[in-house]
Order: C-alpha cells, then sequence, then structure tokens
C-alpha cells in the first residue's frame, strides 16, 4: 500500500505490475466501496503489462479522513494528482459509480493526462430527486440506524451473481463503516456529492470511453436507456452486462475484463 499525499490528508492506493512499461491505468472504485473492488480487473491489466494504480476515495478504505471535501471534483483532482506523481501520462481511468465522474471530470480537466475511459456503472448526473433525495439520505444514515440501513443498500447494489470472494470483500466494506470518524467521511460523500459539475463538463470530453453497465443495475430505473444516455453525449461505446448489478467488474469479470483489455489495447498502444 502506498499514499498519495493531498493538503488535507493522504490517499490511499495499490500499484501493481510496478516494473511493467505499459501504459499507467488508474481505477478509482465507488462511494462506499474499497480499491478491492477492482481484484479481478487490476490483476489482469497488470497481466497485459500495464501499471495498474487502485486508489481509494478520501475517507474510504485506508485513506484518511481528514478532507474537507468528498466530491467528485475532488475525487477527480486526487485521480489527476496521482498520474502525475506516477509520471507515465496519460493514463486510462477506470471509474465506478461515483469514481465514474471523477474520471470524466478529469478527462475535462486536464485531457492531456487522460488517454480514455472506462465508466462501470457510471454517474454522470444526478439521479432523480435531487437535492430533496440527498436530504432523505442524510436522515436515513443518522446514526443509530444508519450503518444498517447502508448495509442493506449497499447488498441490494449486487443484484445478479454474486461474486467470488465477496463474503471477503463485504466484511471489509462493512468493516470500514464502524469507526465513528470514517463512518462519517463516507455519509458526507453519499449525502453532500452532487454530479451535477460532472454533468455541464460532459461536452468538455474528448477521451474515448466505454461505459459498462450492468442489466440490473438497481441506481437507474432504466439502466440501457442511462447507457445510452451517456453515449449520446460523449461517444461511448456501451457493454450490457447480464445478471450483473452496480458493480459488473466484480460480478462478471468473464465479460468486462476482456471489453476492457481490449479497449485498454485501442486506446492506450493505437
Amino acid at each position: 500500500m502506498r499514499f498519495l499525499q493531498r493538503r488535507h490528508g493522504r490517499v490511499a492506493y495499490d500499484l501493481r505490475g510496478a516494473d511493467n512499461t505499459g501504459p499507467l491505468v488508474v481505477c478509482v472504485p465507488g462511494m462506499g466501496s474499497v480499491r478491492a473492488s477492482f481484484r479481478f480487473l487490476a490483476p489482469a491489466l497488470a497481466a497485459q503489462n500495464h501499471r495498474v494504480a487502485v486508489m481509494d476515495l478520501r475517507g474510504h478504505g485506508d485513506s484518511d479522513t481528514t478532507f474537507d471535501d468528498y466530491g467528485d471534483e475532488a475525487t477527480g483532482s486526487d485521480v489527476l494528482a496521482l498520474v502525475t506523481e506516477l509520471g507515465d501520462a496519460p493514463a486510462l481511468v477506470v471509474g465506478n459509480s461515483m469514481g465514474a465522474a471523477a474520471a470524466a471530470w478529469a478527462a475535462a480537466e486536464r485531457p492531456d493526462l487522460v488517454s480514455g475511459l472506462v465508466l462501470v456503472g457510471p454517474f454522470l448526473r444526478d439521479a432523480a430527486g435531487g437535492a430533496a433525495l440527498r436530504l432523505l439520505m442524510r436522515l436515513m444514515l443518522l446514526r443509530p440506524w444508519g450503518p444498517a440501513l447502508l448495509r442493506g443498500y449497499l447488498t441490494k447494489l449486487y443484484s445478479g451473481r454474486v461474486p467470488e470472494g465477496h463474503a471477503a470483500h463485504e466484511a471489509a466494506v462493512l468493516a470500514a463503516l464502524r469507526p465513528r470518524d470514517r463512518y462519517r467521511a463516507i455519509t458526507r460523500t453519499v449525502t453532500g456529492t452532487t454530479h451535477a459539475p460532472v454533468t455541464a463538463r460532459l461536452p468538455e470530453v474528448a477521451a474515448p470511453s466505454l461505459v459498462v453497465m450492468g442489466e440490473a443495475d438497481p441506481d437507474w430505473k432504466d439502466p440501457a436507456a442511462e447507457a445510452a444516455w451517456i453515449r449520446d453525449r460523449i461517444g461511448s461505446e456501451v457493454l450490457m452486462v447480464p445478471e450483473a448489478g452496480h458493480y459488473p467488474h466484480e460480478q462478471r469479470p468473464d465479460l468486462v475484463n476482456p471489453a476492457v483489455l481490449e479497449f485498454a489495447e485501442r486506446v492506450c498502444r493505437g
């Protein structure tokens, strides 16, 4: 485990294939999750000679809880700082959920540092409800009932196949909810993040992109329609993944890994 030093704290990350000579890939998990979410995809990318940096979000996993901002733009700035520190720009950025929003923001902010995007279960706009939904989530996540409700919500996101090693991964995610400072950081991420700044910058995203969407993703009434909405705005290729919810890279690596590897080959190596 390594750390990226930022102004108000440290962001934890792992670096696979540190001695590889291929292009850099940065993987960004979604809110509430940890970097082990990429336990299937990261080794596959490293096996193809990529250097693969897999980070935790601010306040999540092994990252510090001392930050004053946990939103998309802050996370996107961490992505760009990590690419700069590792010194192998441009990088392919793989983001899940909120991590996809951060990846898109990074591509708009510094197109010279981002060669391509893989957007997994992406949130590039706010779900219906907007501010009212965030207020409801704030109330729902209050202690003492909040941790149990959040656990139930995270479980629902795995609609479809149960990933290999899911019990251990789920235990690690839930363990991160126990310390009060970490739970506070995660709830600040959930209740304080709006994707509106990312939506506004989608016209600036020029990097080639691949949307990977679970057909059973419960975050969207019509996951295929949401994938099409993104395609129409930034010209993405789309992979719809059967028997998968919000984490198709965990639930169906048999389908997702080959698609991402092929996309990475085209984008990073021409």
